[in-house]
């Protein structure tokens, strides 16, 4: 099997890899996903250039009246979840990801839905992040959240390497 590093490579060799039609259909998915409906409380991204672009979701999530949170990267290891109320909420941070300023928020098992990109998914709810391991130390402080992963269909394979730490998806949506 191809080592995560070598899939890592090839993805940013390929550049972003989604169309108009793919990001209407998995923005779509996302908003209709019944989970998502009822959720009052949800974690999802700020996106990079190569993910499934995130912002209007968020400004209807927020117009419905749901809790909305962010991830900020705080050290070299971890990040702190903050509440988004709007884009003025937002500015550039690690990595050039548009991070939250609003007040942080620490209550996790009042999260519901956790919207999670990757730079790649397997069909099994493997996710492949992008080396950092952020998200494979903030996972497993979402016991109650439901976590779908979110990629481009070109970014869903059959399998991808998998090491003890990684913590799998519920669902991925490309």
């Amino acid at each position: 099997m191809t080592s995560k590093q070598e899939i890592r490579k090839q993805l940013r060799q390929k550049g972003s890899a989604g169309s108009s039609a793919e990001v209407a259909e998995i923005i779509n998915r996302l908003r209709q996903h019944p989970r998502i409906v009822l959720a009052r409380t949800l974690l999802i991204y700020s996106s990079l250039p190569d993910e499934v672009p995130t912002q209007e979701l968020l400004d209807e999530f927020v117009s419905e009246g749901k809790t909305v949170l962010l991830p900020r990267v705080v050290s070299a290891t971890d990040m702190l979840l903050h509440c988004y109320t709007g884009a003025a909420d937002l500015e550039s941070g690690a990595f050039g990801i548009l991070e939250p300023t609003g007040k942080p928020f620490t209550d996790y098992q009042q999260i519901e839905v956790a919207i999670i990109p990757g730079m790649a998914f397997d069909r099994h709810g493997h996710r492949l992040g992008r080396g950092k391991g952020y998200y494979d130390r903030f996972l497993p402080l979402l016991t109650n959240a439901y976590k779908i992963g979110v990629c481009y269909p070109s970014r869903l394979f059959d399998e991808i390497p998998v090491d003890d730490h990684d913590i799998m998806m519920d669902e991925v949506i490309s």
